[in-house]
């Protein structure tokens, strides 16, 4: 095989970075980088993966109730079959996080108050879903004053 083998420490220089927490235990299995302008192989192509982050800046704070209503509309925006109702947890330190699980995968919601009002969602899927929807849904659910999306 020619070329820079992903994962691999001898073809890359890695001479700044701590990579002890990188190795696994038993010390055989390199870490993996992503280095720019190459891309990352696709190690299991016949596995649909699909991936969305929305972040944005609702006009007001946003809460418990409104994290689980939101995580579960969003399970049928996307037509996704619900296993475990929306939880929620609030950290006094960085805000609200939420999480709901769907037999295809889930998505996880963060919300903070401080320094600013901001959420952000990831969502990933190993079922397609319609990211246009989920933005339109997201900046509309969430009463945002800016919405942006990466999916991926």
């Amino acid at each position: 095989m020619s070329g820079l083998r992903v994962g691999d420490p001898d073809d890359v220089d890695v001479s700044a970075l701590d990579t002890r927490s990188m190795w696994s235990k038993d010390g055989r299995h390199a870490p993996t980088l992503k280095l720019p302008g190459i891309e990352l192989p696709d190690l299991a192509p016949m596995i649909h993966r699909q991936r969305l982050v929305v972040e944005g800046e609702p006009y007001e704070a946003i809460d418990d109730a409104t994290i689980r209503g939101y995580l579960s509309a969003l399970t049928y925006v996307c037509d996704m079959n619900l296993l475990l109702e929306p939880v929620t947890h609030r950290s006094d330190r960085y805000g609200w996080a939420g999480w709901v699980h769907w037999e295809t995968s889930g998505a996880h919601f963060y919300a903070w108050e401080d320094p600013l009002l901001f959420f952000s969602v990831d969502i990933y899927t190993c079922k397609p879903f319609d990211p246009g929807l989920v933005v339109d849904f997201t900046a509309e659910y969430l009463n945002t004053r800016r919405v942006v999306a990466k999916g991926f």
